[in-house]
């Protein structure tokens, strides 16, 4: 007869993911692991797999929610400058989250060494950075942002600074700073 899960799965993900986020691949261990989710080893093996692929399930759910957070910035009835000035933000005002962004510390962590990783970091990108194109384009249409900038080198740009904050904010003390670059980055979009 089978076991019953005494544990529902995407929280006790939720909590694998936010100690992975916290310190990495290689210095979490399996012992961690059980102990902050508050499951036995035997669970975590039948349920997820062994430690590699607990991970690659926690950059999956990390993406889902990632995803989730941005379709409901977009969804948001603001002018479209608005929208990237609080997608910025947003990196810089995770307070209650482990600093940065676990796509991009598993990225700089693991992705030339593991093609798994690598792919769904890449993916992850991929997505935002197509978010970003089509709400440039959108912010074009409604007259909003400049019609002659173009609108997939603006997304390039915004990715790229969307993710050097997501790097910096993991040893950045100075908010103003941060809020600088913000609004340094912003200016490109001005007429």
């Amino acid at each position: 007869m089978a076991r019953h899960k005494e544990f529902e799965i995407n929280e006790v993900l939720d909590k694998a993911m936010y100690l992975f986020w916290s310190q990495g691949y290689e210095k979490t261990s399996m012992q961690e692991l059980v102990d902050t989710m508050g499951i036995h080893r035997r669970s975590i093996y039948d349920t997820f797999g062994d430690k590699h692929a607990l991970f690659i399930q926690a950059l999956q759910r990390y993406q889902l929610l990632q995803s989730q957070r941005l379709q409901h910035l977009l969804e948001q009835q603001v002018p479209v400058t608005d929208i990237i000035r609080i997608f910025l933000e947003t990196t810089v005002d995770n307070q209650a989250l482990p600093k940065g962004c676990l796509m991009v510390n598993s990225g700089v962590e693991l992705g030339t060494l593991d093609p798994e990783v690598s792919a769904l970091v890449e993916g992850a990108y991929t997505h935002t950075e197509q978010c970003l194109l089509d709400l440039l384009v959108a912010g074009q249409g409604s007259g909003e942002i400049q019609a002659d900038l173009d609108a997939e080198l603006l997304a390039h740009y915004f990715m790229n600074a969307w993710l050097g904050l997501r790097t910096t904010v993991k040893t950045a003390v100075d908010q103003q700073k941060l809020t600088d670059i913000i609004d340094t980055t912003l200016r490109i979009l001005n007429k």
